[in-house]
């Protein structure tokens, strides 16, 4: 996935559980923002950019794309903030690269 008018960051966040925190993500922001939630991942459309996340053998792909820097800051500390939250019982980090 490469979205070459839109700046992007990436973030891998180990977890035993990547199917439980996707769909926890997903139905959290379902009620605010245009969500999507397949066997393979999920999409979160928020008005300052798009989260995709994929679910992996040991964890989480996170693809977060935005149209400048300070909506993709905005994206990537929303989605650690909450992926965090909700993994707290399983110390989940997230360390997004640009």
């Amino acid at each position: 996935m490469t979205y070459p008018d839109l700046l992007s960051a990436t973030a891998f966040v180990v977890t035993a559980r990547p199917e439980r925190y996707i769909k926890q993500l997903v139905s959290h922001f379902g009620n605010k923002v245009k969500t999507e939630l397949t066997d393979e991942g999920g999409r979160l459309e928020f008005d300052f950019g798009v989260c995709e996340l994929r679910a992996a053998a040991t964890g989480i792909e996170l693809l977060g794309t935005a149209d400048d820097a300070a909506q993709l800051e905005t994206l990537k500390d929303v989605v650690a903030r909450h992926l965090v939250r909700f993994g707290v019982n399983d110390q989940l980090k997230v360390s997004w690269t640009p």
